[in-house]
């Protein structure tokens, strides 16, 4: 149940979101949940010797915790909590830039809304009627949970000499490009000149995987 949604940032970039579904969000506020709870019982065991003084410390600390613990976590910790951590989850606007204070307070204190009547049935109907699934606190602050992406580790590419691009390439194309290099290996030499003469156009009728390769080299940054 999770989507990819294509956004254009004010500088012309196209990026894909992908959004996070009603599983993944259920499962990263449950470890939420018990995370503050755990915290909490840790405090009311000191706090119980006190009195009612521990009592009125006691209720300040559940009153932060439950509504400035995903506030200060989202804007200090790249949108995340620690259960949307554990999932790949993080909160963003809807274009895509990092979700702010604004937006931030007011997802979060729409969450009281969200939760009625009780087990967040309220949220959970708004999210299977949006086509992003959004809660109605992300559609007041204008944001969606997505999936992080995660940051690949440089490319592994077999020997070669670097080869201009000189055609307009999308990076779709160059991913691909760079996908082939990185799997040679792996596919054999004739798996790999099979493949490579689906690019005819681009690279000629000779030495095709050898041009490929130069030009991953090339898309990577070598001269």
């Amino acid at each position: 149940m999770d989507t990819v949604r294509s956004v254009e940032t004010p500088e012309g970039v196209q990026l894909e979101l992908r959004i996070a579904g009603p599983v993944a969000r259920g499962l990263a506020l449950g470890i939420d949940v018990m995370a503050r709870s755990m915290v909490m019982t840790a405090l009311a065991i000191p706090l119980s010797f006190l009195g009612e003084s521990g009592m009125g410390l006691l209720m300040i600390c559940f009153f932060v915790l439950e509504w400035f613990y995903p506030v200060l976590f989202e804007m200090y910790f790249e949108g995340a909590t620690p259960g949307k951590k554990a999932l790949g989850l993080r909160v963003v606007r809807d274009d895509g830039t990092p979700v702010d204070w604004t937006a931030s307070v007011l997802r979060n204190l729409l969450r009281f809304a969200d939760g009625l009547p009780f087990g967040y049935q309220v949220g959970l109907a708004s999210i299977m009627m949006s086509k992003d699934f959004k809660r109605l606190g992300d559609l007041a602050a204008g944001t969606v949970v997505i999936y992080s992406d995660r940051v690949l580790p440089p490319a592994k590419l077999p020997a070669a000499k670097p080869r201009q691009v000189t055609v307009g390439l999308n990076p779709r194309e160059q991913r691909a490009i760079l996908d082939f290099a990185e799997r040679t290996e792996a596919w054999g030499e004739e798996r790999s000149t099979e493949l490579a003469g689906l690019l005819t156009p681009m690279v000629g009728t000779t030495r095709r995987v050898e041009r490929l390769l130069g030009m991953a080299r090339y898309l990577m940054g070598e001269r």
